[in-house]
């Protein structure tokens, strides 16, 4: 299995951001074609999503969940005008340029759809040994992260990436501070559910909410390939590591 990742966007909470605004998070997410950064950037190696789990199997492979708000220039300006942004507003994207595929020529593509908002973006691309320690300090507005790995389960979004800074590794990748207190509610009872069906609904009651206040943008999860010869079958785990048990070579 390729190895899936969200590609998400967050909006930090400081004094007079614009991001504590539904509306201007919901009108940068429409002004975003996803489908253009999948062609021309990804070479058709990505999945578009409007997920917020590594995998679909995270949120129940449930249609709902993963469907994206459709791309909409002129909803995006109307909501931006409502919000009292007609006139855009300028913001700093702290992007990784040697994390993730593309990362920051995903964040160039991106500041160059937000101008059609007249939001004005100036990316900063740094590497990720300093990336990271910028963000672990909430020092940032706007920034480009990825999640994923082996375990699909939503618990391994939830806990560090989506619920509100707390202790104990809480909330410890969550650089935008984002709060939704009923989000966290029904996050919170779904790390200790034991009852599958009621577990279940939880976390797409919890997912339903997340995307409803559009606390994040999510993107696409990226595909990485791996390139055999003709005789050679080899199992692609989905954490991306090469299993020689797993490799088995045919005749040539």
């Amino acid at each position: 299995m390729d190895q899936l990742r969200d590609e998400l966007l967050h909006g930090g909470l400081k004094d007079r951001n614009p991001f504590k605004d539904r509306r201007v998070r919901q009108a940068l997410y429409q002004a975003v074609d996803v489908q253009t950064l999948r062609s021309k950037l990804m070479n058709g190696l990505s999945a578009p999503t409007g997920g917020m789990t590594p995998s679909p199997l995270g949120a129940f492979n449930d249609p709902e969940l993963e469907r994206r708000l459709p791309l909409d220039l002129a909803a995006a300006r109307k909501l931006m005008a409502d919000a009292g942004y007609a006139d855009g507003f300028e913001v700093t994207l702290d992007c990784p340029n040697n994390r993730y595929i593309n990362d920051e020529e995903l964040c160039v593509a991106l500041a160059g759809m937000w101008a059609q908002l007249k939001v004005k973006v100036r990316v900063n691309a740094m590497p990720r040994s300093l990336y990271f320690p910028k963000l672990e300090k909430f020092d940032t507005s706007l920034y480009l992260l990825g999640w994923g790995g082996a375990i699909t389960d939503a618990e391994t979004t939830f806990t560090p990436v989506m619920r509100h800074p707390g202790g104990q590794g809480v909330g410890v990748f969550n650089s935008g501070r984002s709060r939704n207190d009923s989000f966290e509610a029904l996050a919170v009872q779904s790390s200790t559910e034991a009852d599958p069906k009621k577990r279940e609904a939880l976390i797409k009651a919890a997912l339903a909410e997340w995307k409803t206040q559009v606390h994040t943008i999510p993107l696409h999860r990226q595909v990485i390939p791996w390139a055999v010869r003709q005789n050679v079958d080899v199992v692609h785990r989905a954490d991306n590591v090469l299993d020689l048990s797993w490799v088995t070579l045919g005749k040539p």
